[in-house]
């Protein structure tokens, strides 16, 4: 019997890619976003490429109702979900005081509020079943504070530390837990969040989102908490342990280019 892998924001970038990734490896998929044409495109490549059964539902899930719609559904169809990967997520350059709120709030549900909840329903089933696997997209952004970018860095930091701490919990059941922290990847992200002129996308390459899909496959599978994408994004990880904080917010800073 097939597996199903359950993905979130599958239409484009990272989750597009780790879409591919499962597929490739012989798992049905389940792939929720809210652009359905672009998923049932993809539903049909998949389908055509692999001979794997793809469900798709489109829906916005910065809205409270739809991780309760997305699992309703999915019990529904009698799919039994192995692995959940909440990717799901956006970011918003520039000054906090001149942001637009309603794009903060969205962002704060998104990348927190219904990232909870998914996790919270399907990880109720796993532990009923013994065994399951959940992969959390988080960011290098989620090791340090993040000026011009402040609530995506402080979203992913929460991430980061929910994934660390169900982890544990989730091990006593036969479920893992993995946080996933890529850098700046070429996936359409930089778009979304109006971040094109900062200097953290103007370096010469940056990896692809197959390149961190497939890595963050990996680390899932050998049941790794965090995986931190790239030796260079690892060592900057670790700063925030060896340089007092303000002076870590000050090189993030300038990093990312001042908006101004």
């Amino acid at each position: 019997m097939k597996k199903t892998a359950l993905i979130t924001g599958a239409s484009s970038g990272i989750g597009e890619a780790m879409s591919d990734v499962f597929a490739r490896n012989g798992f049905d998929l389940v792939l929720t976003a809210r652009h359905a044409e672009k998923l049932e495109s993809i539903s049909k490549s998949l389908t055509e490429k692999y001979g794997i059964t793809v469900f798709v539902i489109p829906t916005d899930l910065s809205k409270t109702e739809a991780p309760e719609d997305i699992f309703n559904q999915v019990r529904e169809k009698g799919i039994e979900v192995e692995v959940l990967v909440n990717n799901a997520g956006f970011g918003d350059f520039g000054f906090f005081h001149e942001s637009d709120w309603k794009k903060q709030e969205e962002q704060i549900n998104l990348n927190i509020k219904s990232l909870t909840h998914m996790t919270h329903l399907f990880a109720q089933e796993m532990v009923k079943r013994k065994h399951g696997k959940i992969l959390n997209v988080a960011s290098t952004a989620a090791f340090q504070p993040g000026p011009l970018m402040s609530v995506y860095y402080a979203t992913k930091a929460y991430v980061l530390f929910f994934t660390e701490g169900i982890a544990n919990e989730l091990k006593d059941f036969g479920i893992t837990v993995t946080a996933l922290c890529p850098g700046p990847t070429a996936s359409g992200f930089q778009i979304r969040a109006e971040m094109e002129s900062s200097k953290l996308f103007k370096r010469k390459k940056v990896p692809s989102s197959m390149d961190v899909a497939e890595y963050g496959y990996d680390a899932l599978m050998k049941g790794k908490t965090v995986a931190v994408h790239g030796t260079m994004n690892y060592l900057k990880s670790l700063s925030p342990r060896f340089f007092p904080r303000n002076m870590v917010a000050k090189v993030v800073r300038k990093m990312q280019g001042a908006s101004h």
